[in-house]
Order: C-alpha cells, then sequence, then structure tokens
C-alpha cells in the first residue's frame, strides 16, 4: 500500500471538494441495513479500517459508535473537523491492534490499496482481531475482477471560501493477468484569489475474483455472502465464527 498518494498528503486539504459528506447519502442509506444486521445482534460500537475523510462515516455514527482508523494522519485531520465526537486513530489496516473489541468492523474502498493476496489476508486478520465473536464484518470494494470496467469520471465542488476544484479521474488495467489496476487523476484547483493550476495524482489498486474475496473471508474466521449493491459493488457481509 503507497501511503504517499498524493490525495491522501499535500492534496488532502481538498477532500472537502472532492469527496464531501453530501455525496455519501444514498450509499450511506442502502449500506446501514447491511451494517445493522451483520453482527448477531445491532452495533453499538465500529471500527472502521480506512476511514478516510470521514464522509461516509458522518452518516453511520447516529447508528453506532465509531472509531475510525486510517494511515493518513491529513485525511484523519479532516476527518476530525467533521465528526469531531468519534475516536480516531492513525494507524496501518494491515497491522492495527488497539486491544480491544467492536460488535462491527468496516471496511470501505480503503480495501482497493490492498493489491495482493498478503495485503487483503493481513487486513482481514486485523479486522477478526478487533471483532468480537459473532461480531459482524462489512467490505466494500470498489469491484472485483468480475465487476472490473475500464472508465471515465469527473466531478468537484465549489466552496464557501471561493475556492474551487474539478477533477478528471480514468482507470485502465493494463496486465489482466496481475492483481492490480491503475488509477489516474487531474484536478484543476481555483485558489480564493482565483488563480487556478492542476496537479496529478496517480493510484495503483488491487482486483481479485469474488471467490477468493470469499475464501479470504472465511480464512479468517468470518461466514460471509456478499450481494450487489445499486451501483454493482460487492457488499461482503460476515459474523466472525464463535469457537
Amino acid at each position: 500500500m503507497d501511503t504517499a498518494m498524493r490525495a491522501y498528503t499535500d492534496l488532502a486539504g481538498w477532500w472537502p471538494l472532492f469527496s464531501p459528506p453530501s455525496h455519501y447519502v444514498e450509499e450511506a442509506h442502502d449500506l446501514l441495513p447491511t451494517l445493522l444486521s451483520a453482527p448477531d445482534a445491532p452495533p453499538a460500537t465500529a471500527l472502521e479500517l480506512g476511514a478516510g475523510g470521514g464522509s461516509l462515516a458522518s452518516h453511520l455514527k447516529q447508528h453506532m459508535t465509531p472509531t475510525l482508523s486510517d494511515v493518513s494522519p491529513y485525511m484523519l485531520a479532516h476527518s476530525k473537523t467533521v465528526n469531531p465526537e468519534c475516536e480516531h486513530v492513525v494507524g496501518d489496516m494491515r497491522t492495527l491492534d488497539l486491544g480491544r473489541t467492536f460488535d462491527l468492523v468496516f471496511i470501505h474502498d480503503a480495501i482497493m490499496y490492498a493489491t495482493d493476496q498478503e495485503a487483503v489476508c493481513a487486513t482481514l486478520r486485523t479486522a477478526a482481531l478487533h471483532c468480537r465473536p459473532g461480531g459482524g464484518i462489512v467490505v466494500v470494494p470498489d469491484c472485483v475482477r468480475e465487476t472490473f470496467e475500464p472508465e471515465t469520471s469527473h466531478g468537484g465542488e465549489d466552496g464557501p471560501d471561493g475556492r474551487g476544484l474539478r477533477y478528471l479521474e480514468w482507470s485502465w488495467d493494463p496486465d489482466p493477468g496481475d492483481t492490480t489496476f491503475e488509477v489516474a487523476y487531474a484536478f484543476l484547483l481555483r485558489e480564493a484569489d482565483g488563480s487556478v493550476r492542476s496537479e496529478h495524482d496517480r493510484h495503483v489498486e488491487g482486483l481479485f475474483p469474488r471467490a477468493a474475496w470469499l475464501a479470504w473471508l472465511r480464512d479468517a474466521g468470518f461466514a460471509a455472502t456478499t450481494r450487489l449493491d445499486p451501483w454493482g459493488r460487492d457488499v461482503f457481509s460476515g459474523r466472525k465464527n464463535v469457537r
């Protein structure tokens, strides 16, 4: 996992104009029933691995008490402004050990930065370590091997301070025989004084078959299933085995 990606480091201050909470209303509505039913009882506590800027968590925190973890302190600094009442912990989702368990562990699109089997399985072991017996897990990769399609998208927002951001996102798979694909971003950033500059970023993300995900979740101690959400993404959910 590359922790130096610019969207999460020197460009993280633009996150409110790139991926604000308003972009997650429909997704949160779709995910909530799965999150609430994954454990053997509605969750009171949750750990999100790779919480980023906290935009999705902002819609879920009224239903449970989340602890938000991310490898980027820059992203968590933004999340603290959105979710000041939540606990925030800087840590790598492959190795984090908080020494306590939760009713639910949730991993959203940050799992895309696990680019090989070892990284995915290490992250799922972290999830199992922090999930109580009978607790739940929900993992939502952007795509699996069966659903990946090269695509181009764009977006961005204007801020109340006069700043603005527009982006172009372009994804492709240069080698269908390996477990990664690439995503390039072009950003146009307008400062409050009206000056505009362009910046670029490039990410490598993981791509694995659906059956591999289910097998790795099982190996980590979860009885898991999957469903497709309204955007065609697999939502893996499961319950930790009670030994």
